[in-house]
């Protein structure tokens, strides 16, 4: 009975915090985040607890703000954090969310400190159900936690660099394997990290033009406790903090996308102009495993609408590059309508995907009638 109404609870959060995470992650910013500032990680509050590394988040009003870093249960026993990360595509920085899985996969090569090194976690490991914490590289009270060991990790090439790509990012590319995970059964932020970024979101405190890349709250030691002995400031910013540009009012393409995951751009010309798909949010049906298993299906369409787009973009860049050689405008023209006819047939092979994908949702629970 526990464990059913476990799986209740993490649905209706889920359900109702998806809208805030979507628009973050669907949003491409013209300018990358501050550096990551420098900050004590809090003691972990018990056995079972994983750590999820402090982040910059966006959104459109109040622009970056600091998500804390902090300890969160994992979903299941096994499971990993795989940090995301602002990433350059296209002309903007991405933000690539991250997911729980049985394996740590690519997270841009940034070193959040604490076992994220840009390369893996090195902070601890599964064994026959249990958790073990490095205590060497993680803030851990053996006096109430056991099941430890130590191994020092020494990483010279320390940066505070926030994103991956673009001018000054961390020039790392993900690995075969690194790949080979980010296709891998994975778990969305359960429902205590997404109270904690709607926690973060809604402090003023948090938003770098506020604290100018050093957060009163950097990290905490239980998700959305910002006060207190858990909370932990920042002891400086990671690098000088420059003042985003102005902005003109004017939202760019990719943050005006509409509702169904169809591009901002009604005519795209070429897969590059293309923005990533995204799941849609649908009011609960009342039963947690039918709406866990319908989002779990769309997760799975949009990230093979994704690879096709990657797929399509990489042939018609290789293309575009062979025909730039040949010097041959009226053959340059050709090709360019056929990459528009290409982008478009792609696109409406996924409206309609999405379409039937909507057809099959869930239907909501009918309120109770009341008594006449």
């Amino acid at each position: 009975m526990k464990h059913i109404l476990k799986i209740f609870l993490l649905a209706v959060f889920a359900l109702a915090f998806v809208r805030p995470m979507s628009a973050q992650i669907g949003i491409t910013v013209a300018f990358g985040p501050p550096a990551l500032p420098v900050y004590d990680q809090p003691i972990c509050p018990g056995d079972g607890f994983l750590w999820t590394p402090g982040y910059w988040a966006y959104d459109d009003d109040d622009g970056y703000y600091w998500v804390p870093g902090t300890w969160v249960e994992a979903p299941e026993p096994g499971f990993l954090w795989t940090p995301g990360y602002w990433g350059w595509e296209n002309g903007g920085f991405l933000f690539h969310e991250g997911y729980w899985g049985t394996e740590v996969g690519f997270y841009g090569g940034i070193s959040y400190g604490y076992g994220y090194f840009g390369d893996g976690f090195e902070g601890g490991r599964w064994d026959g159900g249990h958790f073990f914490y490095n205590r060497a590289v993680l803030n851990i009270d053996v006096t109430n936690i056991h099941n430890v060991y130590e191994t020092r990790v020494e990483h010279n090439d320390v940066t505070r660099v926030s994103y991956n790509g673009g001018e000054g990012g961390i020039s790392r590319r993900p690995s075969a394997h690194e790949e080979e995970v980010e296709h891998q059964r994975h778990v969305p932020p359960v429902a205590a990290q997404m109270q904690h970024v709607q926690a973060a979101r809604s402090n003023p405190q948090m938003r770098a033009e506020s604290n100018h890349g050093k957060p009163p709250v950097a990290a905490t030691s239980r998700a959305g406790e910002f006060s207190g002995r858990g909370a932990v400031a920042a002891k400086s910013e990671g690098a000088p903090y420059k003042p985003a540009p102005p902005r003109t009012g004017t939202p760019r393409p990719e943050a005006s996308r509409p509702e169904g995951g169809a591009p901002a751009n009604a005519n795209p010309a070429h897969a590059k102009d293309l923005q990533q798909h995204q799941i849609q949010s649908n009011p609960s049906s009342g039963d947690p495993r039918t709406d866990m298993q319908y989002q779990q299906d769309q997760q799975k369409m949009v990230n093979q609408q994704n690879q096709e787009h990657q797929k399509l973009q990489q042939q018609q860049d290789k293309e575009d590059q062979k025909i730039a050689k040949q010097n041959t405008p009226q053959r340059s023209q050709q090709v360019e309508q056929r990459h528009q006819q290409q982008t478009q047939q792609l696109e409406q092979k996924h409206t309609q995907q999405q379409q039937q994908m909507q057809q099959r949702a869930p239907a909501p629970k009918p309120a109770p009638r009341k008594p006449e």
